[in-house]
């Protein structure tokens, strides 16, 4: 082990370092969370284009009904007119 001294136990930083060791931490906090985003866009892309797949496929496969056909409802009749009576 070496020897401890004034100068080797309590060296100080410069101001230059401290910022060089501030900014490391934060881009590597910063690039761990774009990590983590990045893979949560990509597992929920690949769950969307799954589930596109899946509705697309059960839409081909379900026969489609058809439309029940109404009636047209009697026009109304306007005031004054004969059919009004």
């Amino acid at each position: 082990m070496a020897t401890v001294t004034k100068d080797n136990m309590f060296r100080s930083k410069s101001a230059t370092e401290t910022k060089k060791a501030a900014d490391r931490g934060a881009h590597s906090i910063v690039d761990h969370e774009a990590a983590v985003r990045d893979a949560k866009t990509a597992r929920l892309r690949l769950a969307r284009l799954a589930k596109e797949a899946a509705d697309k496929e059960a839409a081909v496969n379900t026969p489609v009904a058809p439309r029940p056909v109404r009636k047209r409802a009697a026009p109304a009749a306007r005031p004054g007119s004969k059919r009004a009576s």
